[in-house]
């Protein structure tokens, strides 16, 4: 089987997901064709030679509707022979995007490929796809009590692994903390590529605030309480917040992805290699703990221990979830999130799988780390990891 190689991987700055945010004023379609102009330009490959574009979006519907791959290909002004097709697997999309690339590319059914991601949660806020929907019947016989949403999720996760409200803020301003001095280090400056909105170039994440402190966010409130939820749960602390959840946002990022025999037949120099993939499903009504089992799968798959692993990426839906995955899997949390999380930079449902990966081969590169992982939970009860080797 063939490798499969990272050439390249960009990402916008996280814009506020909310009128006014410095990328509302930008369609999504023209958000991931800038992005992805901006890859290629990078990499001076003729558009041509792409085989296919797989981009992840979680809300299909209204301006992201009708395959956006395809509309953003032909926004970029790339060939019309070059096609493209959408993918969801909810938060975790565009990771699944990067997993179909690079396996297309092992098995020899792509030389070159590019995996991306969009979602305007300014112009589609979360929920737009389900408005008028029926309630699924089907699932309502086998869970008669009714699923939750993700953040009541969240609740249930910090209250199975006992993770108190100052627990999830302290993690949560460490993730701004973080992120605060790779950005003031202009550690993120080789990820990111400048998007310009009304004359206005935005290259800094939006939603990252330096001066977060867990004294701060013990003041905020907690989100997703209600009567009713408080009789069904009565375990539940109520301790998610806005500040101990990712925030809201509009972004797009891309990867070039192709054969390790193709880059070197174009003398490019691959900056890391595909290692290993995993997905898994969990219990729907805890929703985001997959990510253990995911990362237990790809660990046995590559036969690495956590202790091989330069870093981890494990998406901050919410403060609980890296927590809960850091205990199960005895991980350092040194290496958890190192450059900060979703807490911090943001977390635009489709575009968050090639940002995550983004960050972690640009860490690798800056430390000297060989292996990477990467993590995502996702709607549902699923999660997807994968497993990348620094070149």
């Amino acid at each position: 089987m063939r490798s499969a190689v990272i050439i390249d991987i960009v990402r916008t700055a996280s814009g506020r997901g909310k009128p006014g945010g410095a990328l509302s004023g930008v369609h999504p379609v023209r958000l991931l064709a800038d992005t992805l102009q901006a890859l290629l330009a990078r990499t001076d490959i003729d558009p041509a030679r792409i085989d296919d574009v797989i981009a992840g979006c979680v809300q299909q519907v209204g301006e992201q509707t009708g395959n956006i791959a395809r509309g953003a290909v032909l926004a970029a002004g790339w060939p019309d022979s070059v096609p493209g097709t959408t993918i969801d697997r909810q938060c975790g999309s565009s990771q699944q995007a990067v997993h179909f690339a690079a396996q297309g590319v092992m098995a020899g059914v792509y030389d070159i490929v590019v995996a991306c991601g969009v979602e305007s949660m300014s112009r589609l806020p979360m929920g737009t796809a389900a408005i008028g929907q029926n309630p699924i019947e089907p699932l309502a016989e086998r869970f008669p009590e009714g699923l939750v949403n993700q953040g009541v999720a969240a609740e249930l996760i910090a209250a199975r692994w006992k993770l108190d409200r100052e627990t999830l803020d302290a993690y949560s301003a460490r993730s701004h903390q973080r992120a605060a001095a790779i950005a003031a280090a202009g550690g993120f400056a080789n990820e990111i590529v400048p998007i310009t909105v009304g004359g206005q170039v935005h290259d800094s994440d939006q939603t990252l605030r330096a001066q977060t402190t867990a004294v701060g966010l013990a003041a905020l409130k907690p989100s997703f309480a209600d009567d009713a939820l408080w009789a069904r749960f009565p375990e539940i602390a109520w301790s998610i917040t806005a500040g101990n959840s990712s925030p809201l946002t509009d972004g797009a990022s891309a990867a070039l992805i192709m054969s390790e025999e193709r880059a070197a037949s174009l003398g490019l120099r691959p900056r890391a290699r595909f290692h290993e993939f995993a997905v898994a499903g969990a219990d729907p009504l805890l929703m985001l703990t997959a990510v253990v089992p995911a990362s237990r799968q790809v660990l046995a798959r590559a036969g690495l221990s956590i202790d091989d692993l330069g870093a981890y990426e494990v998406n901050e839906a919410f403060a609980p979830v890296p927590l809960a995955w850091q205990h199960e899997l005895r991980a350092d949390p040194d290496k958890l999130n190192p450059r900060g999380g979703a807490i911090a930079l943001g977390h635009a449902l489709g575009a968050s799988g090639v940002r995550l990966l983004s960050t972690l081969v640009n860490h690798l590169e800056a430390t000297g780390e060989r292996y990477g992982l990467q993590t995502m939970c996702e709607g549902g009860g699923l999660a997807n990891a994968m497993i990348i080797e620094r070149l």
